[in-house]
């Protein structure tokens, strides 16, 4: 058995968690400074990440391999999986007329401003998507949706992964909270509270700065009374249910409450018109074969996907034939040294996952639509072609992850922030954006640092809040989710700026950096000046 080193480098807690972090540093100037596609900034973190484990943590090259073969089998099931059905839904979507059906409805329901549209499909439809299915394609979606309707592509990959910060924490039905709670022994409920006493925050925030981003303050000042509704009525959702309803229904109850709000309140308040953010829409094709259907099935395949993800969770239709495999040759073959436990390494396929899901409502939208098997089959090649790419740099960057976690790398990271006694609060958001940035998921940021958030808690002096802790591993994370390679590979596949994620990246690294550091200053408040927010457990 290999026993994880935590300060393999001088016998220093600092100099190894300096060693440490080279890999993550690599691909961060690969993409931020070098401006290099993601694929090769994954690989690059990947061939350095296992220099150091093999060379400097001593792992044996057999585990360093295993570990990250095992990355790679979950990042293409479920992860990929998902992101795959969703790109045949999509195209599904688009051969049937639907997509552009969406299109018209927008143009027919909302005002002529690009504005309005960029609340209304890039947070409140974004989120809404985010809330049922995750991993990076409600991006695309989204994206190109806004394409659609006359934004630059890398315009609308952008907003799209800003605004995907929001409901992130509660995605997925809720996902991210139940794998916390699974690795921490904490109530879920108690944690998706928490949670919910942060995001709300900044989920009323979110359009407000956004909004700046895109159109300068002068915008903010003429559009704030729908940016209030939107954004007050997502916070208000997100945590009325987190806290007293649902935490698994948290982003369906905010995410349709500022879609369902914003409307309704445009049918009595519109911004004055502005000649510089009207929408440029591509002349309509009058011999289109899908000119004549109806506006409201542009809803269709959306409503579809979250009718079958809901009935999919409530009767735990994943659980069916799922087989937990354990991962030859690195199942319980590491020694975690901080937590003084082996290192399982089981690899939960399961059949019916959520991209199984959304396959079958791709399905049901081609037999709904009219469809036929060789446009459905084209739908899939297409999304195939799509996914190669960003599939390589998942498969990369998850399996980077993975190194790091049975190496031992993550571990001399985090005791590294967990001595930092009253200062860790502060800290502990970073712990999740480094989780998600390398993961590109919440669930598995979770999975990976929620216990350690715990651990620290417990053994900081003074005590902090394990619940406030961990639930801020997940808000954290929440930030990360718009500079992970992973995210912004599947935002380029259906937009036509593949090579350009650097671009991309350099764009929405501050605002990371900023949201992250807001969230450490509303952490350290809750645990010494307001501890009255922290929910009972």
């Amino acid at each position: 058995m290999f026993n994880q080193l935590l300060t393999p480098v001088g016998d220093s807690l600092l100099l190894s968690f300096l060693v440490a972090t080279i890999p993550i540093v690599v691909v961060l100037v690969m993409l931020g400074v070098l401006r290099r596609p993601a694929w090769q900034a994954s690989l690059a973190g990947l061939a350095v990440a296992l220099m150091i484990a093999i060379g400097v943590w001593q792992m044996p090259v057999n585990l360093a391999l295993s570990s990250t073969a095992a990355g790679v089998a979950f990042a293409l099931w479920p992860i990929m999986w998902i992101v795959f059905a969703a790109l045949i839904l999509y195209n599904t979507a688009v051969l049937s007329g639907r997509f552009d059906a969406f299109r018209r409805w927008v143009l027919a329901h909302l005002p002529n401003d690009k504005r309005i549209v960029l609340i209304v499909i890039g947070y409140g439809f974004g989120s809404l998507l985010e809330g049922v299915s995750g991993f990076g394609a409600p991006v695309a979606i989204t994206a190109s949706l806004l394409i659609m309707l006359g934004f630059k592509p890398i315009d609308a990959v952008v907003y799209a992964l800003i605004f995907n910060t929001a409901p992130v924490a509660f995605g997925s039905l809720g996902i991210p909270i139940t794998t916390l709670a699974g690795v921490t022994d904490l109530p879920a409920a108690s944690l998706g509270a928490m949670v919910g006493r942060q995001l709300p925050f900044f989920a009323l925030l979110l359009p407000f700065y956004v909004m700046a981003m895109f159109g300068g303050m002068r915008s903010v000042k003429a559009l704030w009374p729908v940016i209030l509704v939107a954004g007050g009525a997502f916070a208000t959702g997100q945590f009325l249910s987190a806290n007293f309803l649902s935490y698994e229904l948290t982003d369906v109850i905010s995410a349709g409450s500022s879609l369902i709000c914003t409307v309704l309140f445009l049918r009595v308040w519109q911004p004055a018109p502005d000649p510089e953010f009207a929408l440029v829409v591509p002349t309509e094709d009058p011999n289109s074969a899908h000119r004549n259907v109806p506006l409201w099935q542009g809803w269709l395949p959306w409503l579809i996907m979250i009718a079958v993800v809901m009935v999919w969770t409530h009767f735990k239709v994943a659980t069916f034939f799922a087989q937990p495999i354990q991962w030859p040759g690195l199942h319980n073959q590491v020694f975690i040294t901080l937590y003084d436990k082996p290192y399982a390494a089981i690899w939960n396929f399961q059949p019916f996952a959520t991209g199984t899901a959304v396959l079958v409502t791709a399905i049901l939208t081609a037999l709904a639509t009219g469809v036929g098997i060789s446009k459905f089959l084209e739908a899939i090649t297409t999304a195939w072609k799509q996914i190669l790419l960003p599939a390589l740099t998942v498969t990369a960057i998850v399996g980077l992850a993975y190194l790091m976690n049975y190496s031992g790398l993550t571990y001399t990271l985090g005791k590294a922030v967990a001595t930092t006694g009253m200062l860790f609060p502060l800290l502990s958001a970073f712990l999740g954006w480094v989780a998600v940035f390398l993961s590109g998921s919440d669930s598995s940021g979770n999975a990976l640092f929620g216990n350690l958030q715990v651990v620290a808690a417990n053994q900081s002096v003074p005590p902090l809040s394990p619940v406030l802790m961990a639930a801020t591993n997940s808000s954290g994370g929440c930030f990360a989710k718009m500079i992970s390679p992973q995210n912004i590979a599947t935002g380029v596949a259906i937009s036509g700026l593949q090579g350009q994620e650097s671009s991309i990246f350099r764009r929405t690294f501050i605002h990371s950096l900023v949201f992250t550091a807001l969230l450490s200053i509303l952490v350290w408040l809750q645990q010494f000046v307001f501890p009255w927010m922290i929910p009972p457990h």
